[in-house]
């Protein structure tokens, strides 16, 4: 990796509870992306970047959820969301568009000039880079289904490597 590597904190799923493990590691990145299923603003004041939140929003995140003085925040959040990173474009969508299993082929061919596509719902940590773009899912950073624990991902990006580091808490230990 080079100097000018960006980091990027990657979380999904909170469900209105951020596990303050995975907040921890989001926290020392310079850009933090929360690919939806937020549930409440006070799980993105919790989200502290060096440069940049990008959030957009889950399948629950809608003004029903959300209590009545975060309605506007809630309705800010976008469907999709992009960033220019060093060595390529990542694209952000929480999934639910392609039903309960998002399918990454349709992934991959609705974002084709993407070099990495981010996407939530599931609960379930997936790195698939046997294919471009590729396609992440941190898994669930909150208590709803961790499937095996909280989790997040973090990116380290240059303009020739991208490489993931992957991050697991164990649940027995959730606050």
């Amino acid at each position: 990796m080079s100097n000018d590597t960006t980091t990027v904190g990657i979380l999904s799923d909170s469900h209105g509870y951020l596990d303050p493990r995975v907040a921890e590691v989001v926290n020392a990145c310079e850009v933090i992306i929360h690919a939806g299923d937020i549930f409440t603003g006070s799980v993105l004041d919790q989200l502290t970047p060096a440069r940049e939140l990008i959030a957009v929003a889950g399948n629950n995140d809608i003004p029903a959820v959300w209590s009545e003085d975060e309605r506007e925040r809630v309705n800010a959040l976008p469907q999709k969301a992009e960033i220019h990173l060093p060595g390529g474009k990542l694209v952000i969508e929480h999934g639910h568009r392609l039903g309960n299993k998002p399918d990454h082929d349709q992934l991959r061919w609705d974002h084709a000039e993407a070099r990495l596509v981010i996407y939530g719902h599931t609960h379930h940590q997936v790195i698939d880079q046997q294919e471009s773009p590729w396609i992440v899912n941190p898994g669930a950073s909150g208590k709803v289904r961790t499937h095996g624990g909280p989790s997040c991902l973090v990116l380290h990006a240059d303009e020739s490597d991208w490489v993931f580091e992957t991050y697991r808490f164990p649940e027995s230990e959730v606050a």
